[in-house]
């Protein structure tokens, strides 16, 4: 939806205090770590990368201060990513292992 800038996408991301021209961009960087993250050999670059869309998505819905907890669901998003790579991916576990 970013990527074709419908409405609702261009209204939300007005609404967070984000200029109208960041609406594109976000949604290629999105794409592109996705693509990266279904990618096998590139996967935890592309879970890096959905980290730090994330971690973006929990400090503009923070600042913007929406009633509710809107912040939320990025978090969870995020545990969710980093459960699922533990769980599948070796590599992972010997990264999260050493720390």
């Amino acid at each position: 939806m970013k990527l074709i800038k419908s409405s609702p996408s261009v209204d939300g991301t007005k609404q967070l205090g984000l200029p109208e021209n960041c609406v594109q961009f976000l949604g290629i960087y999105l794409l592109i770590s996705t693509v990266l993250y279904i990618y096998p050999r590139t996967v935890i670059m592309g879970s890096l990368f959905l980290f730090a869309y994330l971690g973006g998505a929990v400090a503009i819905t923070y600042r913007a201060n929406i009633g509710g907890h809107p912040y939320i669901f990025p978090i969870v998003f995020a545990v969710f990513i980093l459960l699922a790579e533990f769980l599948r991916n070796a590599t992972v576990r010997n990264i999260i292992s050493l720390i």
